[in-house]
């Protein structure tokens, strides 16, 4: 689900009424653009896969890793294809043992359906995406959080295990040091219900115009 120019305007004045110190980067950048623009239809764990591959990697490294995937899946990930493919071609993309055995959980957890995707995000109560991956083994929550908001597109995720989103408020607040996840948890609060554009414009102070945003 996309959302309209008009929801993001309105996200936006909300976030320099609770905190003027998003006024230059807001000012500087263009309208927020993550919950907006139609990528590429993506499938849900295809999104998933691509997020366990970003952990922790630069983006630019998770990139050819994930392309590597996707030649030797020839463009299918599904779960189905991943089971299928022997561990060592995935090695041989280049994913290390965890991220392969974090893959493949996944992939198993969706086939056999403990893990009834569709069903957790109709829930109307929106943890339960999260809960139901973190339980899985090698899924935290920033995994987690990617998803929700890049895939499912949702407004109020608040992603501070994200080492560049935590850069960028700093940076905005004068801030000398990282402030750290769990200072910065509460911070959010005055942001709800557009948490997630708010962390969108702390990400854009790091990164400018990466095309991720």
């Amino acid at each position: 689900m996309s959302h309209p120019d008009d929801l993001m305007r309105d996200a936006v004045e909300y976030i320099l009424a609770a905190d003027p110190a998003f006024e230059p980067i807001i000012r500087s950048s263009p309208l927020c653009s993550f919950a907006r623009e139609e990528d590429q239809p993506v499938g849900h764990f295809a999104s998933l896969v691509k997020s366990i591959i970003a952990q922790q990697l630069s983006t630019k490294v998770a990139d050819t890793l994930t392309g590597r995937l996707h030649g030797a899946l020839d463009g299918d990930v599904t779960p189905e294809r991943v089971l299928a493919l022997d561990a060592e071609l995935l090695r041989a993309a280049g994913l290390s043992r965890a991220k392969i055995r974090t893959v493949r959980g996944l992939a198993a957890a969706l086939h056999s359906g403990e893990l009834d995707l569709d069903r957790a995000i109709a829930s109307p109560d929106h943890s339960r995406v999260r809960d139901e991956l973190t339980a899985l083994w090698g899924i935290g929550r920033w995994t987690a959080e990617m998803f929700e908001m890049f895939t499912l597109h949702r407004l109020d995720v608040w992603p501070v295990g994200d080492l560049a989103m935590r850069r960028g408020w700093a940076e905005l607040h004068g801030l000398a040091a990282d402030p750290g996840a769990k200072a910065l948890d509460p911070a959010g609060d005055p942001f709800r219900p557009y948490r997630s554009v708010a962390a969108w414009y702390c990400w854009r102070v790091v990164d400018g115009d990466n095309p991720s945003w």
